[in-house]
């Protein structure tokens, strides 16, 4: 009975002797020049006759001659390659340690490893540095002992179940690779190894990187949401604004956010100061343009607990001729009230350096009118100033008045406040009087011309 290398070498002197060139040839060239003979198929068909376990002999649907050829092609070369003693006799060992050059070639033909000789007992491809997944092509081979991968760079998962087909397998090596780690020990072929065949694999659960992993799960994770938990109170306390929420009335800002909003508070930024007061423009994370006006006194808690009853009730006030208050702010240095930056111009500036057409003066005597209406009648409690100096004007030519305060309700001062009551109902009289008698006026005026 011949085995597949002494095939192989029948044929294989008939086929140098028409191609006296190829003594010397390559697997590359001989699979490229040589061709079957004519007695190959006919050869084939009895060696299966004679060895039915001959795997070729179980192709399906049909033997592939081609192949088979190919086959004792390659396995005529690499019996060579692996130094075995007798080619003709046997192939008991693929041998290709240390052949980085050609170990991935001979591992690339699927046809040889799919009709793997049933002579072979062992198979040695280490210290080649072949990269790649598991090379499942030596699985054909299911009835080798020894399989020896190490020093390569084979990576990916170790296909476990794969191997429950080497039932003779008693040496194996994977040491020295880039495995995946997998739950060998949950295999019972596996168990039959020591830990010397999967040295620095990957596939075994390293200490040193356990306990890298232990630390990292038992002390960076609870510092990681420590500090997450400490970032989000502080965002919570200090800057609010970085928060998914929309800007509203009555906001208590933090010295941080007015810190941002200014660039550090910045000399640019700074519109006005005195002994007492500075000024800033600041913009707001959302790009509203804001005005800061910060206290620098020292005020006792409950003057400061009533600052914080004004801006609140100062906040509610919603009127096209006030400027809006934001919010208002309380550190251990100053306090601030936060309001819509509007133009520095007041009237007094705007009749002193131009000469205004009398219907913008008409709208700007109305828009006030309309705001001390208002006013009185919804917050009688708030006093305000109607000087030129104190009135602004916005970039639509609108009066917005910008200084108010909440009255104090003492008993010791409710008659002075009761006075004031009075004064402010006889100027928004006046006030109201004269501007319904200019408007009519220059309606008049209108008309005539």
């Amino acid at each position: 009975m011949a085995t597949i290398s002494s095939i192989c070498n029948l044929f294989l002197p008939i086929i140098l002797s028409l191609f006296p060139r190829t003594l010397c040839a390559t697997v590359l060239q001989d699979l490229k020049n040589l061709h079957q003979p004519p007695a190959f198929n006919s050869t084939i068909l009895s060696n299966c006759l004679n060895n039915p376990s001959l795997r070729y002999c179980t192709s399906s649907p049909i033997m592939d001659f081609d192949e088979i050829f190919k086959f004792t092609i390659v396995a005529s070369h690499l019996c060579n390659e692996s130094n075995n003693p007798n080619c003709v006799e046997s192939f008991p060992k693929v041998d290709l340690r240390n052949r980085p050059n050609i170990a991935p070639l001979y591992l690339s033909f699927d046809f040889f490893w799919k009709y793997c000789p049933l002579s072979i007992m062992s198979i040695d491809l280490s210290n080649n540095s072949m990269k790649g997944g598991f090379p499942t092509e030596v699985f054909y081979c299911t009835q080798i002992q020894s399989l020896d991968l190490s020093i390569n760079a084979f990576s990916g998962d170790i296909p476990i179940q794969s191997f429950s087909s080497f039932t003779n397998l008693t040496f194996l090596n994977l040491s020295y690779n880039g495995f995946s780690e997998s739950k060998l020990s949950d295999s019972q072929f596996f168990k039959r190894f020591n830990s010397s065949s999967f040295l620095h694999s990957g596939a075994l659960l390293d200490p040193k990187k356990f306990t890298v992993k232990a630390v990292v799960l038992l002390v960076c994770f609870p510092i990681l949401v420590i500090f997450m938990v400490i970032s989000l109170v502080w965002l919570c306390f200090q800057r609010p604004d970085f928060l998914p929420r929309k800007l509203q009335r009555g906001w208590r800002f933090t010295p941080a956010i007015l810190k941002a909003a200014t660039d550090g508070f910045s000399h640019k930024n700074l519109v006005g100061m005195s002994d007492v007061v500075h000024i800033y423009k600041g913009t707001l994370r959302d790009g509203t343009e804001v005005k800061i006006e910060m206290y620098w006194d020292d005020i006792p808690r409950d003057s400061y607990r009533r600052f914080v009853d004004e801006c609140n009730i100062l906040s509610k006030l919603h009127h096209k001729n006030l400027v809006r208050v934001l919010g208002w702010c309380k550190s251990r240095k100053f306090r601030a009230i936060i309001t819509e930056w509007t133009r520095e111009e007041n009237v007094e500036m705007w009749l002193s350096g131009s000469s205004p057409s009398w219907n913008h003066r008409v709208k700007v005597l109305m828009g006030i009118v309309e705001c001390m209406r208002y006013m009185q009648k919804e917050w009688p409690e708030i006093d305000y100033e109607l000087d030129t100096s104190s009135i602004l004007l916005s970039d639509n030519m609108e009066p917005l008045i910008s200084r108010f305060k909440v009255g104090d309700h003492n008993n010791n001062e409710r008659s002075k406040n009761n006075r004031k009551l009075v004064l402010k109902q006889c100027v928004f009289s006046f006030f109201y009087f004269l501007g319904m008698q200019v408007h009519q006026c220059f309606l008049l005026f209108c008309r005539d011309t």
